[in-house]
């Protein structure tokens, strides 16, 4: 990256246990859970029965947008455009009146998706065409469906003038929409970037998964305890929905401005392990792993003792106890060192390509809250993760010395993105 020092002014969420930066907040401090059992996949008959989908979207949408926008947003488009606004509008900037001109030339998006519209292909599309009715298929079906509609729904919304682009990398998604968009702040390429990830809420995106028998089955009378990051009795992870808008600024602009500054990214990075040392299309290569999260703290100038809080990817499947190896190595930190480490996606399920931007956004209240959330459902530690159990929070901490957190998201395809995130300090 550059020299150009980049700071978070904003921050918007649409999560399952909880709507706007408030919610969200006082969701993560209580433990509370986002997990329901989901009707459409029992009516299809998915082994797994349990989806993390955002509630009351709807009537929020409809309050935010008129008739004629919201006939044109699928699920990914609405969540994606309330989360920008609320970031937007968090950062000190006014929405534009559609009526408006003015262009931000020196303001650009790059919001990720990990699947893109299959909602709107399997609700819509595919019948449609297989039922020869292709004509009510509608003429906003292919911005919906397209994996950039979003980022350009929002370019839109906003009137976002610079590099306004879709990244998909899985379930790295998120995080490396970050690392990308302050890669352009530091370059001097842009002012400001709206960054984030994006998934819809559809049965039709989690079918592939139950069919791979990745997603927990064990729990469907339970919802809120089926998702179970290191824990010995996880067995698969939980689908979830949702949006994470972080907006980026250089310093100086935020500075100018008198914005307020909730963080800095510091460093960032991303790698792919090449299918190779045990890494596949469905498994992360280790070295791959412990490569970028040595990269992301050179790239911040941050030492390993430094790091507080690791944010770790930990999906609640067998990759878990390699992922918490691969963390103590990259770090040489051992049991009774290894900073704390907590999973998000305990309370909110895998959001795919939408996880490492919520989250980023739950490390962030998390730094400027001075609390740890609990990683719930692993009272039951993995043995091969159990030396690192003093490491895992199971109630909330209050952490008043929070200054350095890791935030890493690893994916289908052996990618891996991780970012550093600092408490500003001028």
């Amino acid at each position: 990256m550059g020299d150009r020092r980049v700071v978070v002014t904003g921050m918007g969420i649409i999560a399952p246990n909880g709507n706007g930066k408030a919610e969200f907040d006082l969701a993560l401090r209580k433990g509370k859970s986002g997990l329901r059992t989901e009707p459409s996949m029992v009516e299809a008959g998915l082994a797994c029965q349990v989806a993390s989908v955002p509630q009351g979207v709807e009537e929020l949408a409809r309050a935010t947008f008129d008739e004629e926008l919201l006939l044109a947003m699928n699920s990914s488009h609405r969540y994606a455009a309330l989360a920008a606004v609320e970031a937007w509008q968090d950062a000190g900037l006014a929405v534009p009146d559609a009526a408006d001109d003015t262009v931000q030339w020196d303001t650009g998006a790059v919001i990720g998706t990990g699947v893109g519209g299959i909602d709107t292909m399997g609700e819509r599309v595919v019948p449609m065409v297989n039922a020869g009715k292709t004509r009510r298929i509608g003429s906003t079906g292919v911005e919906q469906v397209m994996a950039s509609g979003p980022s350009a729904r929002v370019s839109g919304i906003l009137a976002l003038g610079n590099h306004v682009t879709t990244n998909s990398t899985a379930c790295a998604t998120g995080v490396e929409a970050i690392v990308e968009g302050a890669d352009r702040i530091r370059r001097g390429l842009a002012t400001r970037m709206v960054c984030g990830g994006v998934e819809g809420a559809s049965v039709y995106i989690w079918a592939g998964f139950d069919a791979m028998r990745v997603l927990s089955r064990k729990f469907n009378e339970e919802p809120e305890k089926a998702s179970r990051p290191m824990s010995a009795s996880a067995g698969g992870f939980i689908p979830a929905a949702g949006a994470g808008i972080l907006v980026l600024e250089s310093l100086e602009s935020a500075l100018e401005r008198g914005a307020t500054i909730r963080a800095e990214i510091a460093g960032g990075a991303t790698n792919c392990g090449g299918h190779r040392m045990g890494g596949s299309m469905t498994a992360p290569n280790p070295e791959g792993v412990r490569r970028c999260i040595r990269a992301a703290l050179l790239d911040g100038d941050v030492r390993p003792e430094e790091v507080d809080l690791i944010s770790g990817h930990l999906t609640a499947t067998g990759a878990d106890p390699k992922e918490v190896a691969s963390w103590s190595a990259a770090l040489e930190r051992g049991p009774g060192s290894l900073p704390t480490i907590t999973s998000t996606k305990s309370l909110i399920g895998h959001g795919l390509g939408a996880a490492g931007a919520m989250e980023t956004v739950a490390a962030i209240l998390m730094l400027q809250g001075g609390f740890v959330h609990a990683s719930i459902n692993c009272e039951d530690v993995h043995p091969e993760i159990e030396p690192y159990a003093d490491s895992i929070p199971h109630e909330l901490q209050t952490r008043q010395d929070l200054r350095t957190i890791v935030k890493a998201g690893f994916g289908f395809g052996d990618v891996n993105a991780a970012l550093v995130v600092r408490r500003f300090e001028a």
